[in-house]
């Protein structure tokens, strides 16, 4: 490469990209940590809760038991109805699961969208598979969306619901991979073929 001003232009255009790359992939890896976290404590008293309910339980049945709950993330304060889908869709196989899909209030209230929108759609399965790659790709769009507050999972959550309406369909999960990409790529970053969101 030429050294005048276009070339290290673009070598450190390059090196700016690279270090983004590698940001977004370890924001990746550390697959809990994309949240500020919720006490445990708050945690382990709304599992207590749950031990009047016989699991597997549906969200609806969640909710009524403890919907009315709040847990703090960071700044920000959640009701648990919040949080989980109200739907008879989706079942909770024990209370440590519940746990789970609330110590991420972003994930957790984007995918309530989803399932909530999903039961509108007749003779849907929600399998679990579905509903991990539908998390994973929440998750990479957080990842590399972190400091524009979440932006990019509200705008994932909102084109899922919409080609629920429009097409009375749930989008596979090449194409919630395939539209987080577009995403992600519209905020300004790179994805390449290799990470989840590359398809």
């Amino acid at each position: 490469m030429a050294d005048d001003k276009q070339g290290r232009d673009k070598q450190a255009h390059d090196a700016e990209r690279r270090q983004r790359e590698r940001a977004i992939q370890a924001e990746l890896e550390r697959y809990d940590e994309t949240e500020p976290p919720v006490d445990d404590a708050e945690l382990d008293d709304i599992e207590a809760e749950l031990e009047t309910v016989s699991f597997p339980a549906t969200g609806a049945a969640v909710v009524d038991a403890v919907g009315e709950r709040r847990i703090t993330a960071g700044q920000e304060t959640y009701a648990v109805a919040d949080l989980l889908p109200e739907a008879e869709v989706e079942t909770f196989e024990a209370p440590d699961v519940v746990r789970s899909r609330i110590q991420r209030p972003t994930i957790a209230s984007a995918m309530k969208r989803i399932v909530e929108a999903s039961e509108t759609i007749s003779n849907v399965e929600f399998s679990s598979s579905q509903r991990d790659a539908y998390e994973k790709t929440l998750r990479a769009l957080q990842a590399v969306d972190e400091l524009d507050d979440d932006s990019g999972v509200r705008a994932m959550a909102d084109w899922v619901v919409d080609r629920i309406e429009e097409h009375g369909t749930l989008p596979n999960s090449r194409d919630i991979r395939r539209e987080g990409g577009s995403i992600a790529r519209e905020q300004g970053y790179t994805v390449r073929n290799d990470e989840w969101l590359g398809v």
